[in-house]
């Protein structure tokens, strides 16, 4: 199943999130989305910030590269990585 596709300048990742976790990881493909947990907790906006800069690292882009454009306040999101394509994406995330 296809957790990314082509957007905008770029490409949209789909990511099922896990605020207030031990340690900011990706855990891995989760069905149709990225499981990632990070430390933050989902008040004002922290857990989206701590996914995008663990994402940005994960796909070497800078952070400012990467944002939530849709499910802000849902464990199921849609992130927006700009410069990249849906198949590098792909390929850094492999089933």
């Amino acid at each position: 199943m296809a957790i990314v596709r082509d957007g905008e300048g770029g490409a949209v990742l789909s990511v099922k999130a896990v605020p207030g976790a031990r340690r900011d990881e990706i855990a891995g493909r989760l069905g149709d989305r990225l499981k990632v947990r990070v430390a933050a907790p989902p008040e004002g906006g922290k857990a989206n910030g701590a996914i995008c800069a663990l994402l940005a690292e994960a796909l070497g882009v800078r952070a400012a590269d990467v944002r939530v454009v849709s499910g802000a306040s849902r464990a199921e999101k849609s992130v927006l990585v700009r410069g990249v394509s849906a198949d590098s994406i792909e390929a850094a995330f492999p089933a």
